[in-house]
């Protein structure tokens, strides 16, 4: 009876062998689906093997977000908006309220005094005024190069210039006082002024004024009209109002 030697196969040999085969094939799975492993690093065209993006590259390459990322969801959105606009809103309008350009104004407040005498030939005052400017602004103002002229009915009997008047803090009033020599040479007005037998020589004077004010990198030029009596046959020293 004769007996056939065959292989007997061991099952632990078949599994070691089987397992090589599934390796490679995942292996190759993993290669053809661009995995990032080391065994398939040189797969990747913009890293070039290295695992990192080349220096100058940044600004070529585009970034892929998808749209459910919270980044692209910023939170209060609206909220920030609104508060930035308001706010913008509000520091304009301080700054249009505060720095935008308000009256300077002229007003005049009395004659302080009037100073007269005689010559052969003529009459002479110095008078005294005061004037208030006004300030509406919420910036210092000043007051520079006042021209003030005199007449008696359409005759200039009396100049002044003053080329630095005064400074005058916002949001407030400032008086000012000033002289303007009077010259009376007409005839008839010289022996009106000398005369005795007239107790009172009033004098009717009109005042022209102009002053430029200097505020907010700008200047402003200011004018006045106004009438004052004065008695030109006598001193007078005793404030009254124009």
């Amino acid at each position: 009876m004769g007996v056939s030697v065959g292989h007997c196969s061991n099952p632990q040999e078949e599994k070691e062998a089987i397992v090589p085969q599934d390796t490679s094939k995942r292996r190759l799975s993993r290669r053809d689906y661009g995995s990032t492993s080391v065994e398939s690093s040189s797969d990747c065209p913009t890293c070039q093997g290295t695992g990192r993006i080349p220096r100058g590259q940044e600004s070529q390459l585009v970034a892929v977000i998808p749209c459910s990322d919270q980044r692209l969801k910023p939170r209060h959105t609206k909220l920030y908006v609104c508060v930035s606009v308001v706010l913008c809103l509000l520091i304009c309008a301080l700054v249009l309220f505060f720095l935008f350009p308000r009256s300077v104004s002229l007003s005049p407040v009395a004659i302080m005094s009037a100073y007269v005498f005689f010559t052969p030939k003529t009459v002479e005052m110095n008078v005294t005024n005061v004037v208030n400017i006004t300030n509406e602004n919420f910036v210092t103002v000043q007051a520079c190069n006042l021209d003030l002229q005199v007449l008696i009915y359409d005759t200039i009997v009396g100049r002044a210039k003053v080329s630095n008047v005064t400074t005058i803090k916002p949001r407030s009033q400032k008086a000012y006082t000033y002289v303007v020599p009077v010259t009376i040479d007409d005839v008839g007005l010289n022996n009106y002024c000398k005369s005795t037998s007239i107790r009172i020589h009033t004098l009717f004077l009109h005042l022209q004024m102009t002053m430029r004010v200097y505020y907010l990198a700008h200047s402003e030029q200011l004018s006045m009209d106004t009438f004052e009596y004065v008695d030109c046959g006598t001193n007078s020293t005793v404030p009254h109002i124009i």
